[in-house]
C-alpha cells in the first residue's frame, strides 16, 4: 500500500519546487483513496480505516472546490488528467 509520491509530485507540479499546491495535494490524495479503497474491499470491517477514507474524501473535496473558485480550467485539466467524475 506505499504511494510513490516523488513520482505524484513529479507529475503534477507547477514548476521545480512545487510540493504543496493544490494540484499536487489532489493527485496525493486521490491515489491514497484509490488504495484505502481497494484495502475496504479485502477488509470490510476495518472501520478506523473507513473514516481515514471519508476524512481524505473530504479533503479532497474542498481543495477541488477551491481550485474550481481559483482556477476553473486547471480544475477541468485535473479531473480529466485524474479520471475523477464530477
Amino acid at each position: 500500500m506505499k504511494i510513490d509520491k516523488a513520482a505524484i509530485r513529479n507529475e503534477f507540479q507547477r514548476h521545480d519546487r512545487d510540493t504543496g499546491s493544490s494540484e499536487v495535494q489532489i493527485a496525493t490524495l486521490t491515489k491514497e483513496i484509490e488504495a484505502l479503497t481497494a484495502h475496504l474491499k479485502a477488509n470490510k470491517k476495518d472501520h478506523s480505516s473507513r473514516y481515514g477514507l471519508l476524512r481524505k474524501v473530504q479533503n479532497r473535496r474542498n481543495l477541488l472546490d477551491y481550485l474550481k473558485r481559483v482556477d476553473e480550467e486547471g480544475y477541468k485539466n485535473l479531473i480529466k488528467k485524474l479520471g475523477i467524475r464530477r
